[in-house]
């Protein structure tokens, strides 16, 4: 498994922009985004405007140059205020990841000058949050371009993305278990095929695409035929568990901070007390405190895992999204019986925090396939047995 990453917090040629974009477009539009259940294409072009979404592209072709710690970082903040967003940001990354390892040149200067948004393209009706066991088919044509058949699930920002990385059974079946490639968004044959009206990231995009004949050339492939796997584990993985898990930070954060303020705000004009006064609030505010901040040295030390190159770097990004998953659920649970009848009204924004957090466990890969996963890592037991490859 290999990543970059970056040992130091974001300066601020970072920070400054993403605050100014924060302020200026994505919190005030983070309930209309929700509510309306629309793609923030205003917040997403900001961030493009301000080079935040070629943060984690190489110099070499005009990125930020940065790693995983930066990136997670901005996920972090964006999760805090708008959780659609946060999700479209954290998949243009994982994205990114393999586009930078294995993507043409033009598009990767596309993505790091901020024109081009990139996303994942894996689960399938088949074989659903399996996304290593692709049933989609590639087959080669007579002209010499390859064929691409599936019924994608689950397409973050489908139809609103310039590429999507696509996976596929190989064009050998001997080769490996899936191979990937990178699919231009006009390709003909390349339709997004219903909507999304969801629970929470209402406004992420993630509706289901079909690929009837798509046409995509030769060159498109990322990677050998077949080694699609070993490149999702080694370069597309750990950016998008990392990712999750700062996701889930920020929003577990901002539920607390916002119990925070409504426990220090609030006060019972009949007693002159505020609810802050009384030692069950304090305690079990405390408690989503630790659970919080808990969560936030994992995802330090995953990060430190994976700067150091230490031994157990795989076992913690396995670890670090399940972990991260429970937590932000049980914490904006938390925070909503904390704040009462209050977190049910919308303009508190808690019950928003709340619906999106529900995301974490069950994306895959799912918080039970993570446990398997930790399961196999820690007793000596490949990832995947053979006949899931």
């Amino acid at each position: 498994m290999t990543t970059t990453v970056d040992s130091a917090h974001p300066d601020a040629a970072v920070a400054d922009p993403l605050g100014t974009v924060i302020d200026e477009v994505i919190r005030p539009r983070s309930a209309i985004v929700d509510r309306e259940g629309t793609f923030p294409r205003p917040g997403v072009d900001a961030l493009a405007a301000a080079g935040l979404l070629g943060l984690a592209s190489s110099t070499e072709v005009g990125g930020g140059g940065h790693g995983m710690r930066v990136v997670a970082e901005v996920v972090e903040r964006l999760a805090a205020e708008c959780g659609s967003t946060a999700m479209v940001v954290l998949m243009h990354y994982a994205a990114t990841a393999v586009i930078e390892a294995h993507g043409p040149r033009e598009v990767r200067a596309a993505i790091a000058t901020g024109g081009h948004l990139a996303t994942l393209a894996f689960s399938e009706y088949g074989s659903r949050s399996h996304f290593w066991s692709p049933t989609g088919t590639a087959s080669t044509t007579d002209d010499g371009t390859v064929r691409l058949d599936a019924r994608k699930s689950w397409v973050t920002s489908a139809g609103e993305a310039n590429s999507y990385v696509w996976s596929s059974l190989p064009l050998s079946r001997d080769a490996g278990p899936m191979t990937l490639w990178l699919v231009p968004a006009d390709s003909p044959g390349l339709t997004v095929t219903g909507d999304f009206d969801g629970l929470g990231l209402r406004g992420n995009g993630s509706r289901p695409m079909t690929a009837d004949g798509l046409r995509v050339p030769s060159t498109a492939m990322m990677a050998a035929d077949g080694a699609g796997l070993d490149t999702a584990l080694g370069a597309v993985l750990p950016w998008f568990l990392v990712l999750n898990a700062a996701f889930c930070l920020g929003l577990a954060d901002s539920a607390v901070a916002e119990a925070c303020r409504h426990l220090t705000g609030t006060t019972l004009t009949h007693t002159g007390a505020a609810l802050r006064d009384a030692p069950v609030p304090r305690r079990d505010l405390a408690r989503l405190m630790i659970r919080t901040d808990a969560l936030r040295a994992f995802l330090g030390d995953t990060l430190t895992a994976l700067e150091t190159g230490r031994d157990d770097a795989m076992l913690r990004v396995l670890q670090v999204k399940a972990l991260a998953g429970e937590t932000v659920a049980d914490v904006t649970d938390g925070a909503m019986q904390l704040c009462g009848g209050s977190a049910f009204r919308r303009e508190l924004g808690l019950e928003r925090r709340f619906r999106d957090a529900r995301a974490a466990r069950v994306m895959a890969p799912t918080t039970d396939a993570l446990h398997d996963f930790v399961g196999r890592v820690a007793t000596g037991l490949p990832l995947f047995d053979e006949a899931n490859r």
